[in-house]
C-alpha cells in the first residue's frame, strides 16, 4: 500500500510555520532576546526587519519560500514511492 503527501497540505503547514516562527523572532527582537537569530535571519531575508513592517513582510516572504519548498519536497517525494 502506497503512502503519498498531500503536497498542499504539507506546504500550508509549513507556511504557517515559518511565519509564526519569523512572527516570533520579531517579537524576540524587539524585546532584545535572540539577538543573534534575528541577526541572521535580518541576513538570510531580504525583507526581515524587528519593525512591524519588517516582520509582516518576513512573514509573508518566510510563507512563500516555504510553500514552495513543501510543495517541491512533498511532489518529488510522491514521484519517488
Amino acid at each position: 500500500m502506497k503512502q503519498e503527501l498531500n503536497p498542499k497540505a504539507l506546504a500550508i503547514s509549513l507556511a504557517l510555520v515559518s511565519a509564526l516562527i519569523m512572527l516570533l523572532l520579531g517579537i524576540a527582537g524587539n524585546i532584545r532576546i535572540y539577538t543573534g537569530a534575528v541577526e541572521m535571519m535580518k541576513q538570510w531575508h531580504m525583507f526581515f526587519d524587528i519593525s512591524i513592517i519588517g516582520i509582516v513582510t518576513g512573514m509573508i516572504e518566510a510563507a512563500i519560500i516555504s510553500f514552495i519548498f513543501g510543495w517541491l519536497i512533498a511532489y518529488v517525494y510522491n514521484k519517488f514511492t
